[in-house]
């Protein structure tokens, strides 16, 4: 998979603007408050990006997390 890159795309930069409160989210709160499909895709290129989303499953559902960057 040939990954978008953050600065060129709308679609990864408003998943990354869901997530960015740090709170876990559920695939159907990205789809609908991102705007986006295909959520793992989203997730994937973000990691692809240098970001890290923590993923976890709580029976069918499935939850993302964007861990804080540490600062240095």
């Amino acid at each position: 998979m040939k990954a978008a890159r953050l600065e060129t795309s709308a679609r990864l930069q408003r998943v990354l603007d869901y997530l960015s409160d740090g709170r876990e989210h559920t695939t159907l709160d990205i789809v609908v408050g991102a705007s986006v499909c295909a959520v793992n895709s989203c997730i994937a290129e973000l990691r692809a990006n240098g970001f890290d989303i923590a993923c976890r499953r709580e029976g069918d559902v499935w939850l993302y997390r964007l861990i804080e960057r540490e600062t240095a």
